[in-house]
This record gives C-alpha cells, sequence and structure tokens, in this order.
C-alpha cells in the first residue's frame, strides 16, 4: 500500500523526530509534531509550554474521556477539562492538515485522530541500542550523562500516559502499529529509506 500520511509514536531517544524531518525534507512532505501544539496554543491562547504541561500531566481514563467527548458532541462541552478541550483541538488539528495533503505526523495520538481516514501507515520508532540510546539523548537534548536514563524514562512515560489516556491502548503496543522501526538496528539512514520507500510512486 502506497501511504498518503505516516502516523509515528517514536521512543524519547529513537532518533524519531529527526528521522521524521528527513523523511519531510527529502520527499517534500510536509512533516507536523511541534507545528501540532503551534496551532493549539495560538487557538486557545496558550503557551505551547501550557500545553506541553497539560499533556505531561493527563491523569483521565480512557473511558472517562470517551464519555466527556460525548458530552462535548452533545453541547456540553463545558464539562470537558482543559487537557480534554486540548486533545479534542489536537485531533482537529490534524484532520484540518491532513485535508492540505500528504502528511507526516509526529506523536499527538495522530492515528486516532486519523483512524477513519485511508492510506495511513502507524509507525513505532524504537532503539534497541541502550548506548545509542543514551548517546543520541546528550547530544540531542544537551541532557547530562547522570541524567539520562531517568530523563528518558519519564519522557516514555509521559507520551505512554498520553496515548493510553487519550485511545485506551498501549502505546508499546507493537501491535497496535503497522511498521515498527528499530533505529538502533537500522540506523537513521535506514528508518529514513523505510519511511521514504512508502511516498515512493
Amino acid at each position: 500500500m502506497k501511504a498518503r500520511y505516516i502516523a509515528i509514536e517514536r521512543e524519547y531517544g529513537s532518533g524519531g523526530t529527526e528521522i521524521a524531518r528527513r523523511v519531510a525534507e527529502e520527499t517534500g512532505v510536509p512533516c507536523y509534531g511541534r507545528e501540532i501544539i503551534e496551532a493549539v496554543a495560538q487557538i486557545r491562547n496558550l503557551s505551547v509550554d501550557d500545553i506541553e504541561k497539560y499533556e505531561e500531566n493527563v491523569k483521565n481514563s480512557f473511558l472517562y474521556s470517551i464519555y466527556l467527548m460525548g458530552q462535548s458532541n452533545l453541547g456540553n462541552s463545558d464539562l470537558l477539562s482543559k487537557e480534554g478541550h486540548i486533545f479534542i483541538t489536537e485531533q482537529e488539528q490534524i484532520r484540518k492538515m491532513a485535508k492540505s495533503g500528504r502528511a507526516i505526523f509526529l506523536g499527538h495520538c495522530a492515528s486516532e485522530a486519523l483512524r477513519t481516514t485511508e492510506n495511513v501507515v502507524r509507525v513505532f520508532i524504537r532503539c534497541s541500542s541502550p548506548e545509542e540510546k543514551r548517546k543520541r539523548i546528550m547530544e540531542s537534548y544537551g541532557i547530562p550523562e547522570a541524567s539520562v536514563d531517568s530523563t528518558g524514562k519519564r519522557n516514555d512515560r509521559r507520551r505512554a500516559n498520553y496515548y493510553n489516556a487519550n485511545t485506551g491502548r498501549k502505546w508499546d503496543d507493537l501491535k497496535n502499529y503497522d511498521m515498527v522501526l528499530d533505529s538502533g538496528t537500522l540506523g537513521i539512514d535506514g528508518c529514513v529509506a523505510a519511511l521514504k520507500g512508502l511516498f515512493a510512486d
């Protein structure tokens, strides 16, 4: 299947952002990651930092979120928490961005936003090499060596909690994805090549 959209979830330190941005540069297909929360920040009159804090601290269960979204659809939007409003706005923005044509989406439960859209490939990027992962976290994010492990675990936990709270599925359950790439085995170049192949004519 030739992809129209690629929805990526990735481990912290896997190089997923670099991979997605390189695929975008080499194919001309736009990549949306931070751009999603920047759009939401403008719509909701919040700072990007505020939105990232809401995402990090999300606590609602999936069933509770479904209930609140149902109430919102019935016109009772005031019942939604700030986190609920942000999630719904993110999902709306992802669908809006998708209307412009082929795209790559980084995080933000993009596969959920596009669940009724055709030609979406759901990708998970991981890194099986602890040494490579630690090195990338230090070099890419400027994290001190003593803090690398705790920073990686905290960010993966944040991503997992956000994904689970808003989809009801486990973020790192590989059955939720169509393609799993290991940057520790394939390298950044190999992962880029694999994703570029999804857009090949």
